[in-house]
């Protein structure tokens, strides 16, 4: 993971250059509609503070944390927010939010460690909360282009949620990159928390 924030670190504004202008609306589309109206929203690697800008002009209240201390200084003056420089490890919200924005974020942690982070994710919602997740679609895991990744398919998803007790898929689905310049196949899935 430290080579990922590095990365983050190193190429700020570039990532942030590619991403804050991409046309996520079809995936908002799919979080939104299991939102309640004004409901508490943690961007869970905010990146360039593009979801959480969006999220916050729609009327929801917006948590926003990421590893990298760099894209966090460029959220906050982007978003107005105080992003917080957060590791997923360090996660320790109970039972706080209606919602969680986890879009091609987890995708960066190492598929053995998977499945305790997002025991932490689903700790922090409320009953019924929803969690947003998107990683690129296929079966690897590893180091690419200087950072870890790990791909999951519709399968290893629900291999990885059916782990963890109290979680259901409500719905999933693939979306092209929305960046113009990318041909990546992105995997979206809702969870929902009984």
């Amino acid at each position: 993971m430290d080579k990922t924030i590095e990365y983050y670190n190193n190429n700020s504004q570039d990532f942030f250059e590619s991403t804050v202008n991409a046309d996520m609306a079809e995936q908002y589309k799919m979080f939104e509609k299991y939102l309640p109206q004004e409901g508490h929203i943690l961007d869970l690697g905010c990146g360039s503070g593009r979801d959480s800008k969006y999220f916050l002009d729609k009327g929801y209240c917006v948590t926003a944390i990421d590893g990298s201390e760099e894209l966090c200084r460029l959220a906050r003056e982007y978003t107005g927010l105080d992003v917080q420089q957060m590791f997923f490890e360090e996660l320790d919200f109970e039972n706080e939010f209606d919602g969680i924005w986890a879009c091609a974020s987890l995708l960066h942690v190492p598929r053995e460690r998977l499945e305790d982070i997002l025991k932490k994710v689903i700790r922090a919602l409320v009953t019924e909360g929803i969690l947003y997740i998107s990683f690129k679609y296929g079966d690897y895991s590893g180091e690419r282009n200087g950072r870890v990744f790990t791909d999951l398919d519709e399968e290893t998803l629900r291999e990885v949620i059916g782990k963890i007790p109290g979680c259901e898929i409500v719905e999933v689905g693939t979306s092209e990159d929305a960046r113009a310049d990318r041909e990546d196949v992105w995997l979206n899935a809702v969870v929902r928390i009984a």
